[in-house]
């Protein structure tokens, strides 16, 4: 496994509605929720996720990739590898791509078993499941991170 360089993470579990955000450190590799945007215009969204960017100054953003139960791509795939091509063409930083599946169900499991009710579950779920992201990705052996 490559030493890991210091340095902040930025995730995003994107959707149509909401995309949520979490927020590491590489030397930890420790995540945890950050926030949600919930605006459906790319001119807000990426208004706020340029402000993140601003006072985080992350090394490596993270995306979470859907996939099918088998695997394979859909709809969904499609349009987060170009959110993710977006981001590093905005913002000039690496950008990898984490296999995403189940993780909004798992982050609704979470929250749920915290006592919830789906109203507060509806919140934050977004946020948890980038945390999730974020921390599958941390705890994968072969984890490349910038130099």
């Amino acid at each position: 496994m490559p030493e890991r360089t210091a340095g902040t993470v930025l995730a995003f579990d994107f959707g149509l509605r909401r995309i949520g955000i979490a927020l590491g450190e590489t030397l930890l590799g420790q995540a945890r929720p950050l926030t949600v945007i919930d605006a459906e215009s790319n001119a807000a969204r990426f208004k706020t996720i340029g402000e993140l960017i601003r006072d985080w100054q992350p090394a490596l953003l993270v995306v979470g990739l859907p996939r099918a139960v088998d695997g394979g791509e859909h709809e969904m795939t499609a349009r987060c590898r170009r959110f993710a091509e977006q981001l590093e063409d905005r913002y000039r930083l690496p950008v990898q791509l984490v296999d995403e599946r189940f993780s909004s169900s798992e982050a609704d499991a979470r929250l749920a078993a915290d006592g919830l009710d789906w109203r507060a579950r509806k919140q934050q779920v977004d946020a948890v499941a980038a945390q999730i992201i974020l921390q599958d990705y941390f705890d994968a052996a072969d984890s490349p991170l910038p130099s």
